[in-house]
């Protein structure tokens, strides 16, 4: 081949290479100026960094001498966009995006986000944090090796808001979850609870009475509750004096008291505490319809009773139940760890209320008698095929009572052999119905100055 021949081939061989590696050149300032003007996360420094990178790439291609420098100094400038692009945020979106239309058919078929809709969740209850057991009181060494449990046991827990979140479809919460609730603003609370749930990272709830605080004693004081604010504590509403709800105090009328426990108590937390209250509990559990119906006017979003068990998305949001745990009840808490198989036969709350209100009782629930030796009654003939060896009666402050169950007329009785105290009494029933066990509870109250209407 003639030498002038050989210096034509390496030109066009030269010209080609070059060609191709501006070609890579202009595609990587193009991409680096897109990264800069769309996503740099200072929004008016994108416009003027696009700009400068361009010209700077073009004025050392064409200026910079010899041709590979420029050329290596523009492949550098595009790495270390690339290295910065790849590091920044993903919330830093875009300023601008082209709209693009959309069909209704699009529309109609997009998917609504995994909420996990088949998770089931538990809410535990405590009070105090002692060292001697009793009750409502959890020693320390219990609460710590409950928390632990927990882990242990795959449950996660949750906040208040992941709760609500997750009722409203806006977001999915594990499988096995729990909320970690505790009432009445007791100082130790402070001092015992918190570290250890600090130590496990746990998010937990406050439901406060506001009257009790900063009382002395052993009551929480307001900056006690705002330092747990700011390290993430849910603060919620435990009403004004923690009187059960159904019953005005005497010489008060009701409709006005009422209001004041439940609108007052969220309005001075709110206001002491600049928090948003979206939760209530009522005291010792106890509701009824009017109490219920106040509470969501008032803008409540859940309420919590003390009826502990395992719940789903459909529990209702004016009756989610709680675990009340202390160190004299350890098989509560078991309980509650058991989101076993066999879980899905239990009753939730919607099937207990139910079963209650079918259920006929003697005395009533919410009522106020003056005989002194009552004979409790129930008859389950409308809750379906009942077990006869399942049935059982326990009642406050006596515990497992000795009732008889007839299977003929379906009729439980108890007869109290010795007087009891004027105060209120819980009766709580439980047996298998359909092989599936339900428990329901009702209350009434001794009170030797006769019937009181039910909203005195």
């Amino acid at each position: 081949m003639k030498p002038h021949s050989m210096g034509r081939g390496r030109l066009l061989f030269r010209l080609l290479v070059l060609s191709v590696v501006v070609c890579v050149l202009l595609i990587g300032v193009a991409w680096a100026i897109g990264a800069l003007w769309f996503d740099f996360p200072v929004a008016m420094l994108r416009q003027p960094l696009a700009a400068a990178f361009g010209l700077s790439a073009v004025a050392a291609l064409v200026f910079v001498r010899p041709h590979w420098r420029a050329q290596l100094g523009v492949a550098g400038a595009i790495v270390l966009v690339t290295a910065w692009k790849l590091t920044i945020p993903t919330s830093n979106t875009r300023v601008w995006q082209p709209q693009v239309a959309q069909t209704p058919h699009q529309a109609l078929t997009t998917p609504p986000p995994d909420t996990n809709r088949t998770a089931k969740f538990i809410v535990l209850l405590y009070h105090r944090f002692e060292d001697r057991p009793a009750e409502l009181v959890t020693t320390p060494s219990d609460f710590r090796a409950q928390m632990k449990a927990l882990k242990d046991n795959g449950i996660s827990v949750i906040s208040m808001q992941d709760l609500l979140a997750w009722r409203k479809g806006e977001k999915a919460i594990p499988s096995k979850s729990a909320v970690i609730t505790i009432d009445d603003e007791w100082n130790s609370q402070y001092y015992v609870a918190w570290p250890i749930l600090k130590e496990f990272g746990y998010p937990f709830t406050l439901f406060v009475y506001t009257q009790w605080v900063n009382t002395g004693g052993k009551s929480t004081t307001w900056a006690q509750l705002e330092e747990m604010r700011d390290a993430g504590a849910d603060i919620e509403a435990h009403t004004v004096s923690h009187h059960d709800l159904r019953h005005a105090p005497r010489g008060q009328e009701y409709n006005a008291w009422l209001h004041n426990e439940v609108y007052g108590c969220k309005e001075t937390l709110e206001t002491k505490l600049g928090v948003k209250i979206i939760a209530f509990a009522f005291p010792y559990g106890f509701h009824n319809e009017v109490v219920r119906r106040t509470a969501k006017e008032a803008g409540y979003e859940m309420q919590f009773t003390v009826y502990g068990r395992h719940m789903d998305i459909n529990v209702p949001a004016d009756q989610i139940g709680r675990y009340a745990i202390d160190s004299l009840k350890g098989d509560e808490f078991k309980a509650a760890l058991d989101f076993g198989t066999t879980d899905g036969t239990q009753p939730g709350v919607e099937t207990s209320q139910l079963a209650s209100a079918a259920m006929l009782t003697e005395p009533l629930n919410d009522q106020h008698i003056t005989e002194s030796k009552p004979t409790i009654k129930a008859n389950l003939a409308s809750m379906g095929d009942v077990d006869p060896k399942s049935v059982e009666i326990r009642i406050s402050g006596f515990g497992l009572v000795p009732a008889v169950f007839d299977p003929k007329t379906k009729l439980v009785t108890y007869a109290f052999t010795q007087k009891l105290v004027p105060k209120m009494y819980i009766v709580i029933l439980t047996a298998k119905v359909n092989g599936r066990k339900v428990e329901t509870r009702w209350d009434f109250t001794v009170d030797p100055a006769g019937l009181i209407a039910a909203h005195q």
